[in-house]
Parts: structure tokens; sequence; C-alpha cells
């Protein structure tokens, strides 16, 4: 299991973004959170096989309706980091 980090830049906030992020990563099955960062950005943390969240990063790529992603910055993460996460969840929403 991998476990990436994604920093998503653009017209991303109050657009449904995190919303349209973690349908498409519950879908594919992945664990994780997704949330709004106090600079206008969308992060994202994710565990998967490399196959999956490759699919993750291209639907991040893609954006949703109505967004504009600018760019995505991906770090790796420990693969322990995997044991801290569960069913891939948006943080700060009602």
């Amino acid at each position: 299991m991998m476990v990436r980090h994604y920093l998503v830049q653009g017209r991303v906030q109050g657009v449904g973004f995190r919303w349209y992020v973690h349908r498409e990563a519950s879908e594919i099955g992945l664990r994780g959170w997704v949330r709004n960062t106090d600079d206008g950005h969308v992060e994202a943390v994710a565990a998967g096989d490399e196959a999956d969240l490759a699919e993750l990063e291209t639907a991040i790529k893609r954006g949703s309706k109505g967004s504009r992603v600018d760019r995505v910055v991906i770090h790796n993460l420990e693969d322990a980091e995997a044991d801290n996460l569960g069913p891939f969840l948006i943080e700060g929403a009602w």
C-alpha cells in the first residue's frame, strides 16, 4: 500500500471540488481524506495501490465541473501513514 499527499492549486474552493475528490476516491476504494486549506487550495491524503492512486491523480488533474486545476503537488508519504487512515472522508464538512 502506498500513501500520497496532494496539494491542489487553482479554483478549487467553493466549486464542489472536495466532494468530487471524495466521490472519486470512494469509488476507487481508497482510504484517506480531503480538505480545504486556509490559503485557498485543497489538500488530500490517499492510501491504496499504485494503479488506484494513479486513477485518483488523473481525476484530480481533470478536476470537477466548475473547478480549474492549475497545479498538483504530489508527495509520497511513509507507508506506515496508511495505518492512521480510515474510509475516505471530507474533513471540515458539516
